[in-house]
């Protein structure tokens, strides 16, 4: 059974950059079995697709945010962790990390993921 666990700030001003961390228990996140995906969901909005990354550490992005996301790895901790440059308030959402078994760009229906953290909430406020 994996489980996955996000972590992070629930407040970051504007313009900072805000830093998440999914900590996987039940698997390596090298293992070439699992996919590690970052969405989001806005305050009354849909789930956003953010990005992915592969066990080798290859990693793919939202074209919207590309020039802002960043995902990698730290496999000293079994952790997958996100950066989001210069966030607004528009940036405000839950937070999930999600495991899939196949590279699904920009899915965002909940039953195509094997696994979900249980999200944490990131408010973009000064």
């Amino acid at each position: 059974q994996v489980q996955l666990q996000e972590s992070g700030p629930g407040l970051v001003k504007p313009s900072q950059t805000l830093s998440l961390t999914c900590t996987v228990s039940g698997a390596s996140i090298r293992t070439e079995t699992y996919f590690w995906n970052w969405l989001r969901q806005p305050p009354g909005k849909g789930l956003e697709w953010m990005g992915v990354i592969s066990g080798s550490g290859s990693a793919w992005y939202s074209p919207s945010l590309k020039n802002r996301l960043s995902i990698s790895m730290d496999t000293s901790k079994n952790q997958v962790t996100l950066q989001l440059l210069s966030v607004t308030p528009e940036d405000t959402a839950v937070y999930y990390c999600a495991a899939s078994k196949r590279l699904i760009l920009g899915a965002t229906t909940k039953n195509l993921y094997d696994y979900w953290g249980q999200g944490t909430q990131v408010t973009v406020s000064s």
